[in-house]
């Protein structure tokens, strides 16, 4: 089984469940007491959030290809970064290796494709809803995305950095979500992309009444698909 390369901390909640779900995966997939071979750096989540707010992309950038750098030199055969809105520096962290990254917008579009949908609503962060780097990707691979009006968007990017991100979940903001969701199903959305790796710690499936594709769980099973390659 190939090393997998996990960049975590953004933040420390979704990072557990990666850690957890590859487990769970290899588990099923191997059997007895199998456990997936994984090399993990696991950043302060603040100096990353204090980046994003102050648009300084370049300097996230910086930090996490040393730190990407740090998990290829311990021998992990590809990454993961475990999180949605931290891709946008993708390309510039691809290009600072020298093994492959598993990119999160990819692996979704693939199990979005699969199960025949093809118009999908988009949840997460401010950066991943409004910028173009995850939605445009989702785009070229065939797929029509629309994402919430302005202050929907304002509302989840406050849920996912004042609740979700310090592992707090709120009930209200549950049925906000829900509703963000039957707008979108509304406006024709087949299904809907939790596009920030903690949203699935409030929304289930059981709660909506439209398919969610869960990126966590779709990126760790990819990763578990490709280290058992």
């Amino acid at each position: 089984m190939k090393t997998i390369g996990l960049l975590g901390g953004m933040s420390w909640e979704s990072t557990e469940l990666y850690y957890r779900k590859i487990n769970e995966a290899t588990k099923h997939a191997l059997g007895g007491l199998h456990s997936a071979p994984i090399v993990m750096v696991s950043v302060d989540f603040q100096e990353i959030e204090e980046l994003q707010h102050h648009d300084d992309w370049v300097t996230c950038a910086n930090i996490l290809c040393e730190k990407a750098q740090k998990i290829e030199k311990a021998g992990a055969d590809f990454l993961v970064i475990c999180t949605n809105t931290m891709h946008l520096v993708a390309p510039q962290i691809e290009a600072s290796i020298g093994i492959p990254l598993l990119h999160i917008a990819d692996a979704t579009a693939e199990r979005i494709l699969n199960s025949g949908v093809t118009k999908i609503g988009l949840l997460g962060t401010r950066f991943t809803m409004e910028q173009a780097f995850y939605r445009e990707r989702l785009e070229k691979k065939g797929l029509e995305v629309i994402v919430p009006g302005e202050n929907d968007r304002n509302i989840l990017h406050r849920v996912i950095y004042d609740e979700l991100c310090q592992g707090t979940l709120n009930d209200h903001s549950r049925l906000e979500f829900i509703r963000i969701i039957d707008a979108l199903h509304i406006q024709g959305a087949e299904g809907v992309i939790e596009g920030c790796t903690e949203i699935s710690m409030l929304v289930k499936p059981e709660h909506v009444g439209v398919p969610l594709f869960d990126t966590t769980a779709i990126h760790a099973e990819k990763a578990v698909l490709e280290a058992l390659a």
